[in-house]
């Protein structure tokens, strides 16, 4: 496997066999694993989980929408203001999942995709020793406050939801071959919430919060399976959904999350801002995650890149690149320079 890239998951082509051609083909000598682009539904993250999952569910009620555009039902939100919103019905203790293994999607879609990535593979167009990535968002970044707005009711969902993930992850495992398989946990919410947290949710900022779901989840992954993280600071509304002063307490919560998994773990990914100082990227220096391979959000701003890089050196002198987050809610018509950013972070990283 490579390591000098990393991609973190979506791209906005039609279908997993072109995201798998434009992107694994001249990126793959240098990444650990090809994600299948997250195409179709999934290339919103989260939000799709809303409309598929919890709409509808006899245990919840929903309370928010997104409005009606020329009198026709929407269902992907245009803003954070415009998003579904639920709650708990009235003496629902704990809300569950039936299906398991498929209600969420992520086995599916993977056993699917796989199908693609090993075909594409055996042709030679994907490298040998690249696995397969599979992407799935973290318990808290699916079940969050912003998507069930009162605090009694996160308590109720959060566990049957893991039950959900856990279920997902045993179908994946068994129709896979371990050796190809790379599962990524993205954390998005649980960056922004051990930052800012959010009035009425106090536990939200505390990191063992969010680490507990991760640990418990990840002694569900056999070592021959590869591991991996993605933090965010988020895109939903455009990039950073918030820009922190520096790079501390994510670096607190990837020591943690790793610490929890009680196993060996591949790689994490830190977003990186369009930053020149010293101060944001200090932290870096207290990073303790063993020899995970680590990714830093560089490709972007291209003309700041060389610049951002050897900051960020003095902190952690080896680490591979990354963009700061999946290209999912970019145009299609961008992603060749996105390609061509990466080659040119990889030439010039390598220097």
């Amino acid at each position: 496997m490579g390591n000098q890239a990393l991609l973190v998951g979506s791209v906005p082509l039609k279908s997993v066999e072109e995201v798998m051609r434009a992107f694994g083909g001249p990126l793959g000598p240098f990444l650990p694993a090809v994600p299948d682009g997250e195409v179709g539904e999934r290339r919103s993250w989260v939000l799709r989980l809303s409309y598929q999952v919890f709409n509808g569910h006899e245990d919840l009620e929903t309370i928010q929408r997104p409005a009606r555009v020329n009198g026709v039902e929407q269902l992907m939100p245009t803003s954070r203001e415009d998003v579904w919103r639920f709650r708990v019905k009235p003496g629902v203790e704990r809300v569950r999942f039936g299906n398991p293994g498929y209600r969420l999607g992520y086995a599916k879609d993977a056993v699917n995709s796989y199908f693609v990535f090993k075909t594409l593979r055996e042709k030679g167009e994907i490298p040998p020793g690249v696995r397969f990535q599979i992407s799935m968002p973290m318990v808290n970044s699916v079940v969050r406050p912003l998507t069930f707005p009162e605090p009694q009711d996160l308590e109720k969902i959060r566990p049957g939801y893991e039950e959900a993930i856990a279920a997902e992850l045993e179908a994946i495992l068994e129709a896979i071959p371990h050796e190809d398989l790379a599962i990524q946990w993205d954390c998005a919410w649980e960056v922004a919430a051990v930052y800012d947290g959010i009035e009425g949710y106090p536990a939200e900022r505390e990191i063992d919060t969010h680490v507990a779901p991760v640990g418990r989840l990840s002694k569900l992954i056999p070592e021959d399976v590869a591991l991996g993280f993605h933090f965010c600071f988020g895109t939903f509304g455009g990039w950073p959904r918030f820009a922190p002063a520096d790079l501390g307490r994510c670096v607190e919560l990837v020591n943690a999350a790793v610490k929890a998994t009680g196993r060996r773990v591949d790689w994490a990914h830190i977003p990186a801002l369009d930053r020149l100082d010293d101060a944001f990227y200090a932290p870096l220096a207290n990073l303790d995650v063993g020899d995970t391979r680590v990714y830093l959000g560089l490709v972007h701003s291209m003309d700041s890149f060389q610049q951002r890089l050897e900051i960020a050196r003095r902190y952690l002198p080896d680490f591979g690149v990354a963009a700061y987050c999946g290209f999912g809610r970019t145009p299609p018509e961008e992603l060749p320079k996105v390609l061509q950013d990466h080659l040119t972070a990889i030439k010039l990283a390598g220097k």
